[in-house]
């Protein structure tokens, strides 16, 4: 006799497994947006050391998001639209908010408009980022990815937990700020995170690169973290140079290079 399922039975364990699945990149959005809101409250009250942090939390949160909803399925219109407001928390007002306490606030109106700037600019990256086409050579990204601009502010803090006095200091920190704005709504190409890395064929070698630089983070977290964020802002204008330099034809014309976009959740 075939069993009847009543209408008050419990669900199946295979369909809350399949919620759970469904559910979880948007948790770690939620989570990536904590960590935006956490570097803010910390920021305002003056625990830099605790603030600055939450910015790289919340990068490897956004990173982990776009790769669960890819692998379990669970990419849709509302996670993409749903990462983009979390990352302009986590990765455009935070390390804005961060580094206005933490230096810009004797500069008056311009600290917070410098502040603004940087807001702007990461909004108009994710709104960019979003409309760029699925097509393209997706070892690059147009501009600087707001996560990697948000890391160099992070870096800057964390390195200089003390904060900046009188102005002087605080004009000084200033390109700390405008240069990546500038970077994230420009033209010039990065090198995508995935690029970075090795192949499946070079599993091991990851693996001892990973782990070379978590024991240089775990021995000094400041200095190494503040030579990464920098090297990678560098890395693109470097690229700008070495393009030039290459595509310059024998007459002194330089011929223009099409420049590809990327559709990649994980560092936007």
């Amino acid at each position: 006799m075939p069993r009847v399922l009543s209408v008050f039975s419990p669900p199946r364990p295979e369909r809350r497994f399949q919620r759970g699945v469904y559910l979880l990149p948007g948790m770690l959005t939620v989570g990536n947006m904590f960590c935006g809101w956490a570097c803010i409250v910390y920021a305002m009250r003056g625990d830099y050391a605790t603030a600055a942090p939450f910015v790289a939390f919340a990068m490897i949160l956004d990173t982990l998001d776009g790769r669960v909803a890819r692998m379990t399925g669970a990419t849709s219109e509302f996670g993409v639209e749903f990462d983009s407001l979390a990352d302009v928390i986590s990765f455009g007002v935070a390390p804005a908010v961060l580094v206005f306490t933490w230096g810009l606030d004797s500069l008056g109106r311009l600290g917070w408009a410098v502040g603004f700037l940087f807001v702007t600019a990461a909004a108009m990256r994710l709104a960019r980022f979003n409309i760029q086409g699925k097509g393209g050579d997706r070892r690059y990204f147009i501009g600087m990815p707001s996560p990697a601009a948000a890391s160099v502010l992070a870096a800057t803090v964390f390195a200089y937990p003390g904060g900046l006095e009188g102005i002087r200091e605080a004009v000084i920190a200033l390109p700390v700020v405008l240069v990546p704005a500038a970077l994230m709504v420009s033209r010039i190409r990065y090198r995508s995170f995935n690029a970075l890395t090795p192949g499946r064929r070079h599993s091991y070698l990851t693996l001892l690169v990973m782990a070379g630089i978590i024991a240089a983070i775990a021995i000094h977290p400041q200095i190494v973290l503040l030579v990464m964020a920098y090297t990678y802002l560098v890395s693109g204008l470097i690229g700008v140079v070495i393009s030039r330099a290459r595509v310059r034809a024998p007459g002194g014309e330089t011929e223009a290079i099409p420049l590809p976009s990327v559709q990649d959740r994980s560092a936007s």
